[in-house]
């Protein structure tokens, strides 16, 4: 019987599916229940995923900054970058599900798009998960191409052919086996969790890549890193699966009950906007302040809504009716969706009326 050694490359790593029970009532209990409620596109999803995902790997950037390069992403500072990157990679690998099922490229696309370069399977040793405290090595993962294309095929047969396993279940199986494959040189952590969103995208469970999965692995992340290194020492797979599990349920309650308000606040600035602006009301330009928290009046002339002088008018209209905030940052000025940002980055639902 092979000896796990964290020093040593894990190239024993057993293929898929797990040789012990994995479907247990605990975890059968809870599958059942957690498939989580969608509501509508929200273009803020993505983001505040990718701003959770990346402090996860200590990428520290915020929501703010992401909401303000969103549409001017060269301007910004390296971290905001990367995790603007991360959440065109989930994007793109969305886009990817329409030509082809989800496999080692769309993975390779995905790292490619985070990274900002081109990423491909690992040819080279020496990749090693190391305790940034101690310096203690954590965890070795298995070593050359050839053997990692193997695995990470045993990874693509699982998702696409245990149908008989819950697809919460395999989501989480499959995402220890990728994180444990760690089939690149860096980013394997934020692309596997991409791929989970994409993956029950896959399955039919979501239509959108709204999953904001990282905000609940934030908040338990010493469990999160202790789970999966137990199910390497000790194949403890049930505490991992429902660890998951546990995490889906809250983060579809969260998501749900966000979207829900993000609703009420849309239709309570639709009406505001109509009553005391009623001259530059359009259904077009409510929705363009939703699609982009931080406002530009390019934003409105790209739109087609109206040009540049009428553009402006318009922001600054939004501002004198106590919807939008001005700020100028260096050159430019950004109109704040205020209200929207406070909901975004906050637990609490509620919502001030305007005045």
């Amino acid at each position: 019987m092979f000896l796990w050694n964290p020093g040593q490359p894990y190239n024993e790593l057993p293929a898929l599916p797990p040789s012990i029970e994995v479907e247990t009532h605990p975890v059968l209990k809870q599958a059942a229940e957690l498939i989580p409620n969608q509501g509508v596109l929200v273009n803020a999803m993505p983001l505040l995923e990718a701003q959770a995902s990346s402090e996860i790997e200590n990428i520290v950037t915020t929501t703010d900054r992401l909401f303000q390069y969103q549409s001017a992403g060269e301007h910004a500072d390296p971290a905001t970058r990367e995790a603007l990157r991360h959440s065109s990679g989930l994007l793109e690998g969305f886009r990817a599900l329409q030509q082809y099922p989800l496999n080692t490229r769309t993975a390779e696309q995905v790292c490619s798009r985070i990274k900002g370069i081109d990423m491909q399977v690992r040819r080279v040793p020496g990749t090693a998960l190391v305790n940034q405290a101690s310096g203690e090595v954590i965890y070795t993962p298995p070593v050359g191409e050839d053997l990692l294309r193997t695995k990470l095929s045993n990874w693509e047969r699982y998702l696409r052919e245990q149908r008989e396993i819950d697809p919460l279940i395999r989501m989480a199986i499959g995402h220890y086996q990728f994180e444990a494959i760690h089939p690149f040189t860096g980013g394997n952590g934020r692309t596997g969790r991409v791929l989970n969103s994409l993956f029950l995208i896959q399955e039919g469970l979501l239509t959108l890549p709204i999953l904001y999965l990282s905000r609940y692995i934030i908040r338990n992340k010493a469990d999160y890193y202790r789970l999966l290194l137990d199910v390497t020492r000790n194949q403890s797979w049930e505490p991992w699966v429902l660890y998951v599990l546990a995490g889906v349920e809250d983060t579809a309650k969260w998501t749900t009950a966000k979207i829900s308000a993000i609703r009420e606040l849309a239709s309570i600035t639709l009406i505001h906007v109509k009553q005391t602006a009623p001259k530059i009301y359009s259904r077009e330009l409510v929705d363009l302040i939703f699609d982009l928290p931080y406002c530009r009046i390019q934003n409105v002339v790209e739109k087609g809504i109206a040009e540049r002088q009428a553009a402006s008018r318009y922001l600054k209209q939004l501002t004198d009716i106590g919807v939008l905030e001005e700020r100028t940052v260096g050159r430019e000025k950004l109109f704040i969706h205020s209200k929207l940002m406070r909901l975004l980055t906050q637990d609490n639902n509620s919502i001030a009326p305007y005045q």
